[in-house]
């Protein structure tokens, strides 16, 4: 859909944006048509706190519909401190020989191995990693072990050819992806972020959730959003990536679409929660109570919608190794019931257990001794797996009126009430709370136990593409996608992610899925340039719909 555009740039830095600053002394909100830098907040968000603070910094704002705009922020520019460099996968030290390599390890086991490189003439260092400190995490992450000064990620190859020669395994980074404690106001960029802005005093259309036409298949951003007319549109949850770990697509993590619960919550890990009624969002903590009940009895509800014994990031109450959150971890559980819509594809997921069909009017019309079957429309499937089987056995016979409660939870343990303009999406760590920084990564499962920090290390420390969701204190509701792993744009540590947020004036904030799914989308065009080079189909989308011509 095409969309009148208005723009304009102004060129921000040192000299320059204090004077701008002095002469427009903003106070309050400021917007995309009124002739001021910036529609994000106050005097204090002129730029973003990211690298050094005399940086340059350059935002063209685009209206693409009345209350939605679209600032394009460049900061910074070429960095000669920056350089090419090989990474050593540091062997354990663990008595396990099937133990794995490691990026991070102790100082004594990082200088043995450095040791054996300079023997093998490898011009090895060691280097302490420092790590900002967050809310739960942060600080010492160890040692690792790099060589080389370079000048181009081709000049790597010899390097890593003698370190392989030597017994190691390697691969050459760009020392600009460092988090490094103290990098975040040294590091001269350059970074480029998209910034989508909807305004609910001003917009008459909605956002909205999109997962396509069913969970189990992916989509990209740019053809969500196409499909539904979208005027602009970002990625947005973690989801299922391999088949091994469940149904390709399917959220990791909460997921409410036009009102439907369709997937779970992974422990109390915060979502975006969409009114799209009002257009406000918030961000929840929501926590799971599904059940079923019937004139036999009522039992938990482990999932909806999702391959049963395989969890993705974790976070249910009886998943091993751990009921904890824990990111980017498939967890199991031998023994569960899970329910299925028509919203999930064409069959549920076969294997051997027990499944009954309920139809519209929530009768059980049907048992199955293994899974794997269409789910009625209206109606709904339920399987169990295990011990479980005997459970539902009883609870559901033919005839008998099943209930499916596909319970979520708020933070004060109230229900959430829903409605067909309601959409949530997963996320996780928590940024921004109250208008402070408050990066939970401990608590939302991005601290890895017993791995030397190496998860955190790459997941948190380092700077990676990056999207995120939040509002600031006029109720807007903000979207922002940072580009990364290349040198044209460094991408964004979780503390530089969070620093970004409070600098464009967000009281709240959380993570979205990043990485090679960081996308977005306006007037049908994908805006930044994803990682992996070319865009990645997703799992879900967060959608800038048009009003409705009956509602204009």
């Amino acid at each position: 859909m095409k969309s009148p555009l208005k723009s304009r740039s102004v060129l921000t830095g040192g000299l320059v944006l204090a004077v701008i600053s002095a002469i427009l002394s903003p106070v309050g909100p400021t917007h995309a048509d009124d002739g001021q830098i910036s529609e994000h907040g106050t005097d204090r968000n002129t730029h973003l706190n990211l690298g050094a603070a005399d940086l340059p910094e350059n935002r063209t704002v685009t209206t693409l519909a009345p209350g939605v705009t679209l600032t394009k922020i460049s900061r910074g520019g070429a960095d000669s401190s920056l350089f090419w460099t090989a990474e050593v996968a540091i062997p354990s030290d663990s008595p396990d020989p099937d133990a794995p390599a490691s990026a991070l390890s102790s100082q004594a086991t990082a200088q043995r191995t450095a040791d054996k490189l300079k023997a093998a003439g490898v011009d090895a260092r060691i280097e302490q990693v420092q790590s900002p400190q967050l809310a739960d995490a942060g600080g010492d992450l160890g040692y690792r072990v790099r060589a080389g000064h370079l000048a181009a990620r081709d000049d790597g190859a010899s390097v890593v050819a003698k370190i392989k020669a030597a017994g190691f395994a390697s691969s050459v980074i760009y020392s600009g992806w460092d988090g490094d404690a103290g990098t975040s106001t040294t590091t001269r960029g350059p970074w480029n972020l998209d910034v989508i802005t909807i305004d609910p005093g001003t917009y008459q259309g909605q956002l909205a959730a999109s997962f396509g036409p069913d969970l189990e298949k992916r989509e990209t951003t740019s053809q969500l959003a196409s499909d539904a007319h979208a005027i602009a549109a970002i990625n947005a949850g973690f989801f299922v990536f391999d088949p091994k770990a469940g149904a390709e697509g399917d959220p990791a993590g909460v997921g409410v679409y036009a009102g439907k619960t369709l997937s779970e919550p992974v422990a109390d890990r915060p979502g975006l929660v969409i009114d799209g009624k009002k257009n406000a969002t918030s961000i929840q903590r929501l926590t799971w109570a599904g059940k079923l009940s019937s004139g036999s009895g009522e039992t938990a509800l482990d999932g909806i919608d999702r391959v049963p014994g395989l969890i993705r990031n974790c976070g249910g109450a009886n998943d091993l190794p751990t009921p904890r959150a824990l990111q980017d971890v498939t967890c199991t559980n031998p023994n569960e019931l899970v329910t299925f819509t028509p919203e999930f594809g064409p069959s549920t997921p076969a294997g051997a257990g027990l499944e009954v069909t309920v139809d519209s009017h929530d009768t059980v019309t049907s048992t199955a001794e293994t899974r794997g079957t269409a789910v009625p429309v209206g109606g709904h499937t339920v399987q169990a797996t295990g011990t479980d089987v005997a459970r539902l056995r009883a609870l559901a016979p033919v005839g008998a009126k099943l209930k499916i409660d596909a319970g979520l939870l708020g933070p004060d343990g109230k229900t959430l009430h829903t409605n067909r303009s309601t959409s949530v999406v997963n996320g996780g760590p928590l940024l921004v709370k109250d208008g402070s920084e408050d990066v939970t990564v401990k608590h939302d499962g991005m601290v890895h136990p017993n791995d030397g920090n190496s998860f955190y290390y790459g997941w948190v420390h380092k700077r990676n593409p990056r999207t995120f969701a939040g509002t600031d204190a006029q109720g807007r509701t903000i979207l922002v996608t940072a580009d990364g792993r290349s040198t044209a744009s460094l991408g964004l540590s979780l503390k530089e992610e969070a620093d970004v947020a409070v600098s464009l004036g967000m009281v709240q904030a959380m993570n979205l899925d990043g990485g090679g799914s960081t996308t977005a989308v306006a007037s049908g065009k994908v805006l930044n340039s994803p990682s992996g080079g070319s865009e990645r189909a997703v799992g879900d989308a967060l959608l800038v719909l048009p009003a409705r011509k009956d509602e204009q």
